[in-house]
């Protein structure tokens, strides 16, 4: 892993300081997890790393109306924090199938986010809680809504001299659940095949009054399918309505073949992984959105 520096930051102020300084020779780093495996691969390193995973204030779960997650929080802060288990139990989720304990307890919220793969598992449980993120430069701060932030394959809307500070979502309440479900070639530990996240509010009468739907590796970029979500609002999830929501993702899906999976495997996949998603968080709002379901 070579480069021309390494600079520890102590603080936000100090990482600030040095990307205002070096612009786009510096990256910044924390767990590492993905700036490792696309080193290896042949990608080049910016001259200089800028290592924050030592920043303590951007780490861990406060919950007050909204849950604020820092830059720095790992898969494994978030695969335990009582807090996403009752709040974010989707992100709960997708963050158990990020590799093993050994990447979950060092990837980060951030570098997941920030790396812009197609297959970010935490991108589709962000997308459904309407997450947004907190972005910094020196002297500035600003708020990104989570589905305009990846706009491209490995491309975000990150300044040479910005970096996230950390995230804001919604969370669940009672008449909600949500859940992530993803197909990998071992479920977990994989980098998804095809993942989709949904969140469901349901009225007095049991009916749906509230529906979000979102897909992973299955197009350009994570995104949200208006049209499935329509599809559900007003349904009891009767399975006319279940099968034109899984219908409808899969008709917006523009997969690729790739090493994992061919396009026509996702395509074929994606309506089951779509109706298990809604079972799952369906289930979830009649236990209470922190209960867990079978996996």
């Amino acid at each position: 892993m070579a480069s021309n520096g390494f600079r520890s930051a102590v603080d936000v102020g100090e990482a600030l300081a040095l990307l205002a300084d070096l612009g786009s020779d510096a990256q910044v780093l924390a767990g590492g997890t993905d700036l490792l495996v696309q080193h290896n691969a042949g990608a080049p390193l910016a001259p200089v790393l800028v290592h924050i995973e030592r920043v303590d204030s951007i780490r861990g779960v406060t919950a007050n109306g909204s849950v604020s997650i820092g830059a720095c929080t790992t898969h494994l802060d978030l695969r335990t924090d009582p807090e996403v288990r009752a709040r974010l139990p989707a992100l709960r989720d997708a963050a158990r199938t990020v590799g093993g304990w050994q990447t979950q307890a060092v990837g980060t919220i951030a570098g997941n986010v920030c790396n812009a793969s197609p297959a970010a598992d935490l991108m589709p449980p962000l997308l459904v809680s309407d997450a947004i993120v907190e972005v910094a430069r020196k002297g500035e701060r600003r708020s990104v809504a989570i589905g305009d932030f990846v706009v491209g394959r490995r491309s975000t809307v990150l300044a040479d001299d910005e970096m996230v500070l950390g995230f804001s979502a919604e969370p669940v309440d009672a008449g909600c659940g949500e859940a992530y479900v993803k197909l990998g070639l071992r479920s977990a530990m994989e980098v998804a095949i095809a993942g989709v996240a949904v969140r469901l509010r349901f009225d007095d009468h049991g009916g749906v009054s509230e529906a979000r739907v979102a897909a992973g590796a299955v197009a350009p970029v994570p995104y949200r399918v208006g049209e499935a979500e329509r599809a559900l609002v007003g349904s009891h999830l009767e399975a006319e309505a279940v099968q034109e929501a899984a219908r409808l993702v899969q008709q917006s899906a523009s997969p690729i073949d790739d090493a994992r999976s061919s396009a026509a495997y996702r395509l074929a996949a994606l309506p089951a992984i779509v109706e298990r998603a809604i079972a799952d968080a369906a289930t979830r709002a009649r236990r209470g959105a922190g209960e867990g379901v079978s996996s």
